[in-house]
């Protein structure tokens, strides 16, 4: 086996294990989140006590979203270094462009917008004036940062690609 041949093989490895991560990270979070929000809501019972599970919420978001992007980013590498007559990565780019928004949501972005709203709720229930607005700018910038994720992450195989390549022609 040449050392190109052990390259794809790991990198193809690590493409299978980041994506059954993010497939188990999903409940953990979720399980992380309503653990943290039913301790919050009994310890603090104040509107303010869902900034943690808040917090919990962003931090699962954010590790997804970084395995996904990881994932495209070496699936774009594999198409241009090891794959540049077709293959996979090729295939998957075209089924992808051909039939745009026919996969799932690699990000989970709409369940972890629905946990934001659902996070809200403490807060919108007895919060104060004062509390509803810094509670409610705060999920805002989650829910706002979750959309602009799936945008951007929409928009990274094609800039990837197109990266790489300028890379291999340098």
């Amino acid at each position: 086996m040449t050392h190109h041949d052990e390259e794809f093989a790991a990198l193809r490895a690590t493409i299978r294990e980041r994506g059954t991560v993010r497939m188990v990270l999903l409940p953990i979070a979720f399980g992380l989140w309503g653990g943290a929000a039913i301790a919050t809501t009994a310890a603090i019972q104040l509107p303010i006590g869902a900034l943690l599970p808040l917090l919990v919420l962003a931090a699962g978001f954010e590790a997804i979203y970084a395995l996904h992007i990881n994932v495209e980013r070496i699936g774009r590498y594999l198409q241009v270094f090891h794959e540049p007559d077709g293959g996979w990565e090729h295939t998957a780019m075209t089924f992808g462009q051909r039939f745009p928004g026919r996969g799932p949501d690699a990000l989970f972005s709409n369940l972890f917008l629905v946990a934001t709203a659902l996070n809200y709720l403490p807060v919108a229930l007895g919060g104060t004036t004062s509390e509803l607005i810094v509670g409610g700018v705060l999920h805002l910038v989650l829910a706002f940062h979750i959309g602009t994720a799936r945008s951007r992450a929409s928009k990274q195989r094609a800039q990837d690609l197109e990266r790489f390549q300028a890379i291999k022609t340098a």
